[in-house]
């Protein structure tokens, strides 16, 4: 006897998403709370990722792009928007170290500083795994950005999620900084994301990112995380 439903109807349910979203252009707004977010509203934040959305949500740094990591439109509409290069390094927003080994290959060292570290507000750049798509990697280094947030949003929906969340930090061409007052935000992108996840201002300082491909820490830039310690 066949199953009812399945991976069809899943398929069809992320295709119709993307069909109603596209028609309307319609950007939803969640107001999330910074310390307990709502249950109900990440399931929904959830199911638009599942459907192939868009969203912009906070983090322990600055307001940042987020997607599946199989939504090839949704990670088209990031590189439009922050007009990327080809050697744009995008992130895996992972909820902790266990998921990172499934995307990056970590050496003994850098592990012991990855758990030193995370959560917080760095990006590590490790060597990508074959489980990563290849247009997700850095095409000349074949790299990729891991990173372990520490805030409660991002961490409640990667929880339901289940997998990391692809992202991007929210610069705009042109702006010195990343957008943190969420109406600004909303403003700016409404009609181009699918959904923008309120829970008060961010950091202007995006993470700090390392590099850990040569053997040794390598401080790329200097943001929000302390580097004292990759000296």
């Amino acid at each position: 006897m066949g199953r009812c439903g399945g991976a069809d109807d899943s398929e069809n349910s992320r295709r119709w998403w993307l069909l109603l979203t596209r028609m309307a252009a319609v950007t939803q707004r969640f107001l999330m709370h910074a310390d307990n977010p709502q249950r109900r509203l990440v399931q929904q934040a959830v199911a638009i990722l599942r459907g192939g959305g868009l969203m912009v949500y906070p983090t322990d740094s600055s307001y940042a792009f987020g997607c599946q990591m199989d939504a090839r439109d949704a990670v088209a509409r990031i590189e439009r928007l922050r007009q990327t290069g080809k050697d744009h390094n995008f992130t895996f927003m992972c909820r902790d170290l266990s998921e990172i080994a499934t995307y990056a290959r970590v050496e003994d060292w850098a592990y012991r500083l990855l758990r030193a570290r995370t959560p917080g507000p760095y990006t590590f750049i490790l060597p990508a795994t074959r489980e990563v798509p290849r247009r997700l990697r850095n095409p000349r280094r074949r790299t990729i950005g891991i990173r372990v947030p520490d805030h409660p949003v991002p961490l409640a929906i990667l929880e339901e999620l289940g997998e990391p969340v692809m992202s991007s930090t929210l610069i705009l061409p042109g702006d010195p900084m990343p957008l943190t007052d969420p109406e600004q935000i909303y403003m700016r992108l409404r009609g181009q994301v699918d959904l923008v996840i309120e829970s008060g201002n961010c950091s202007v300082e995006p993470t700090s990112v390392i590099d850990l491909i040569a053997g040794y820490p390598r401080v790329l830039r200097q943001g929000r995380g302390d580097t004292a310690a990759f000296a």
